[in-house]
C-alpha cells in the first residue's frame, strides 16, 4: 500500500491549507492548489516525515480518546483492545481475562460491563478493514492541524477507517433507526400516520430531554434503549391481538434480550413493565393466559441473558426476576384484591432471599439510594450518587420545559382520556414518571414515552367525537404548529452547540505517563481520570467509573480515602495493599461541591466522624507530600504522587 503524507499551513479552522501527497500526484483537501514542484521544495525542507507523521498521530489519538470521558472511555477501551489485538479471538481472550481494569484482579469484563456491543463492533471493524485493504479502498482522510499557542500540531482523521469514527457512526445509525421505530410506534398506537408524525416531532421538539446520545455515544443506554422501543411496540401488538402467533412472541423475546444484554440497568425498566402489566391484569384488562405468555417470554429471555452473561448471578437476584416468579406463581391462586400487595411484598422478600443465597449485593446501593430519597439515611455510596445532579430529584425546570412545547398538557389530556382504554400504557407512563421524579437522569425514559402517548391525540377511537376525520386532523395540525413554536427554538439551541474538545492539562498528564512510567506501573485516582489513563496509556488501574459492583465500590472507597481527613500513613497503607504505584491527585475533587454537604471531605465525614475536625489530607499533600509520597509530576489540574512503599525507600 502507498504511504500518504500530509502538509499543513495555518489553522484548518481558519482556512489553512492541507495537502495530501501520494507518490507522484497531489490531492488538495483544503485551500489552494500549489504546483508539484513547490510542494516538493517545501516537503524536502521538513524534518524526517515519518517521525512527524507518527508523532502527530499519537497526539491525535490522545485527543480523540480523551473525548470519551468517564465510563465512555472505559467501554471504548475494550473495543480498542480487540481491534488492536493480533486476531479477534486473541482480543476477545484479553477482555475476558483482563488484569488492567481492577489490578491485580483478573476479571471477565464481557461479563462485568455488558460489552457485547463492543465485541460486535470490533468484529465488524476488523472485517471492514480486511476487506477494504484487500481491494485497496481508501476509507480515511487525514489532515494536520496547527493548534497554535505553543501546542504540538496534531493529525486529525475522519472516515470509517478511523476506529472512533466507525464506533460512533454505528451508535448514531442505531439511534437513527430508533426514530423510525418511534414513528411506527406512534402510527400503530394511534391508528394514524399523523400520530407517527406527532411522536417524532415531539421527540425532536424535546430532544434535550429525550436523549443524550449526542454527548455520550458509548454509554450502555445508547446501544440498549432502541431495543426497548422495539420491545414495547411488539408488546403493544401482543396486547391488542386476540391470538398472538409464535413469531411475534419470539421477536418480543429477542428484543428483550437485545435490550438487557448491553445494559445492567435494563432489569429495573423491565420491572416497571411487569408491574404495569400486572396492574392491568388486576383491573381485568388482560386475561391470565395472555399475561402468562408474556411472562414466559420474559423468563426465557432472562435465562438466555444469564447464560450469555456467563452466569451473571445479579440477573437472577434482581427485583425483575423476583417479580416474574411472584406474578407467575400467584397468577391464579390469590384473590384479586390481594394480588397487588402480594406482588410488592413477595417481590421484595424473594429478591432479598435470592441475594443472600447467591451472595450478591452488587445492586444493594440502588435500594439504599431509594431509601435515602424518603428518609435521612445516607452513607458513602448513596452520597456518591445523590450528590450528582443527574441522580437528584427531577429539577423544577423540567415540567416547565415540557409545558412550553405543550408536551405535558397534551399528555395529561390524553392520560385522562385513555386511563380506562389503553391501560398498560397509562400505568407504564406513571411508572416512568415516578422514576424520573426520584432520579432526574431517568427522565430519558419518561420524555420519549410521553412523545409516544402524544400520538393518541390522533386516535379516532379516543377522539372520534370530534365530528369529521379531516376536522380532527386540522385540530391536530394546529396543536402540532403550536408545539413547534417552542420546539423550533429548542432545536436551534441544540444545533447551535458547536463545541471543541480541549483538555491540555490531561493531555500533558497522559503524555508524561506514557514517557516516564513503566508499562506495568499501577495507577489510582478519581474514577473518570482512571478511565482515561487506562484507555490512552494502557497502564493498569485499580478503580474505574463502573460503580455497579460491590467489590469495585469497596476499592473506590479505599482509593478516595485520599480525599478524607485520615492520616497520610493510613491512606498510604491502603494504596499499598491495592498494589498502587502512583496516585493522581486532583485539587478540584478536594474542594468542589454540587450542593451543601457534597464535597468529598464532607462525604467522608459521614463515614469517618472521628476525624471530622481535621484538615483534608488532599489539601495537606498538595502542599507537602512527604514523607509517604513523592511528587513526580504537576500541572494546574493534576499532581502525580508516587507511593513510597516504606520510609527507607527513596
Amino acid at each position: 500500500m502507498q504511504k500518504s503524507y500530509f502538509l499543513c499551513w495555518g489553522n484548518a479552522k481558519q482556512g489553512g491549507i492541507v495537502l495530501k501527497l501520494e507518490s507522484d500526484h497531489l490531492r488538495v483537501k483544503l485551500g489552494s492548489i500549489f504546483s508539484l514542484k513547490r510542494v516538493v521544495e517545501i516537503w524536502n525542507s521538513l524534518p524526517y516525515v515519518g517521525s512527524i507523521h507518527t508523532f502527530k498521530k499519537e497526539i491525535e489519538r490522545f485527543l480523540v480518546e480523551m473525548a470519551f470521558r468517564t465510563e465512555m472511555g472505559l467501554y471504548y477501551s475494550f473495543f480498542k483492545i480487540i481491534i488492536e489485538a493480533p486476531s479477534f479471538t486473541e482480543g476477545l481472550r484479553k477482555i475476558m481475562n483482563d488484569r488492567l481494569t481492577e489490578y491485580p484482579l483478573v476479571i471477565n469484563t464481557l461479563k462485568r460491563f455488558n460489552l457485547y456491543p463492543e465485541v460486535v463492533l470490533a468484529s465488524w471493524y476488523r472485517s471492514f478493514i480486511s476487506i477494504t485493504d484487500a481491494f485497496g479502498i481508501s476509507i480515511k482522510m487525514c489532515w494536520s492541524v496547527n493548534r497554535g499557542h505553543g501546542l504540538n500540531p496534531v493529525e486529525s482523521c475522519e472516515g470509517m477507517g478511523d476506529p472512533a469514527y466507525f464506533y460512533v457512526t454505528f451508535v448514531f445509525i442505531l439511534n437513527g433507526l430508533m426514530m423510525s421505530l418511534f414513528f411506527l410506534y406512534g402510527t400503530y398506537l394511534s391508528g394514524s400516520r399523523l400520530g407517527g408524525v406527532v411522536t417524532a416531532s415531539c421527540f425532536f421538539f424535546n430532544h434535550g430531554e429525550c436523549t443524550r446520545v449526542m454527548w455520550t455515544p458509548p454509554l450502555r443506554e445508547s446501544f440498549s434503549y432502541p431495543f426497548l422501543i422495539l420491545q414495547m411496540l411488539l408488546l403493544t401488538h401482543i396486547l391488542r391481538t386476540p391470538f398472538v402467533d409464535k413469531r411475534t412472541m419470539v421477536a418480543f423475546g429477542v428484543a428483550n434480550i437485545l435490550f438487557m444484554l448491553p445494559w445492567q440497568f435494563a432489569q429495573f425498566v423491565l420491572l416497571t413493565q411487569i408491574a404495569s402489566l400486572f396492574a392491568t391484569y388486576i383491573l381485568g384488562f388482560i386475561d391470565s393466559s395472555k399475561l402468562l405468555e408474556i411472562l414466559y417470554a420474559h423468563m426465557i429471555s432472562l435465562l438466555l441473558c444469564f447464560a450469555l452473561m456467563f452466569g451473571n448471578a445479579m440477573l437472577l437476584s434482581s427485583y425483575y426476576a423476583s417479580s416474574l416468579v411472584i406474578v407467575w406463581y400467584h397468577l391464579t391462586n390469590i384473590l384479586q384484591v390481594a394480588k397487588g400487595t402480594v406482588w410488592l411484598i413477595g417481590t421484595v422478600i424473594l429478591k432479598f432471599v435470592a441475594s443472600k443465597i447467591l451472595g450478591i449485593d452488587d445492586d444493594a446501593h440502588i435500594s439504599n439510594l431509594l431509601k435515602s430519597k424518603f428518609t435521612n439515611y445516607k452513607d458513602f455510596d448513596t452520597l456518591m450518587y445523590s450528590c450528582a445532579v443527574e441522580f437528584d430529584f427531577m429539577e423544577k425546570e423540567t415540567p416547565l420545559r415540557y409545558t412550553k412545547t405543550l408536551l405535558l398538557p397534551v399528555t395529561l389530556c390524553i392520560f385522562c382520556a385513555i386511563v380506562s382504554k389503553v391501560v398498560y400504557h397509562a400505568f407504564q407512563l406513571l411508572a416512568f414518571a415516578v422514576l424520573a421524579i426520584l432520579i432526574m437522569r431517568l427522565k430519558l425514559f419518561l420524555t420519549p414515552h410521553m412523545c409516544v402517548m402524544a400520538s393518541l391525540i390522533c386516535s379516532r377511537q379516543l377522539f372520534g367525537w370530534i365530528t369529521t376525520k379531516w376536522r380532527h386532523q386540522i385540530i391536530v395540525c394546529g396543536i402540532l404548529a403550536a408545539m413547534a413554536i417552542q420546539g423550533t427554538i429548542n432545536l436551534r439551541a441544540q444545533w447551535s452547540i458547536m463545541g471543541e474538545f480541549s483538555n491540555f492539562p490531561q493531555e500533558e498528564l497522559l503524555e508524561w505517563i506514557k514517557e516516564n512510567t513503566k508499562q506495568n506501573a499501577v495507577f489510582a485516582g478519581a474514577m473518570p481520570t482512571m478511565a482515561s489513563v487506562k484507555l490512552s496509556t494502557g497502564r493498569p488501574v485499580v478503580n474505574h467509573p463502573h460503580y455497579e459492583d460491590a467489590g469495585l465500590r469497596a476499592r473506590t472507597k479505599q482509593v478516595y480515602a485520599m480525599y478524607s481527613r485520615k492520616t497520610a500513613e493510613d491512606v498510604r497503607n491502603r494504596l499499598v495493599s491495592l498494589g498502587v504505584n502512583y496516585f493522581i491527585l486532583e485539587d478540584s475533587w478536594c474542594t468542589r461541591k454540587t450542593k451543601p454537604g457534597c464535597s468529598m471531605p464532607e462525604i467522608w465525614d459521614v463515614e469517618d466522624p472521628q476525624n471530622a475536625n481535621r484538615i483534608p489530607l488532599c489539601t495537606i499533600l498538595s502542599k507537602a507530600p512527604g514523607p509517604f509520597f513523592i511528587t513526580m509530576f504537576q500541572n494546574d489540574i493534576y499532581t502525580v504522587l508516587k507511593v513510597k512503599k516504606n520510609l527507607r525507600w527513596q
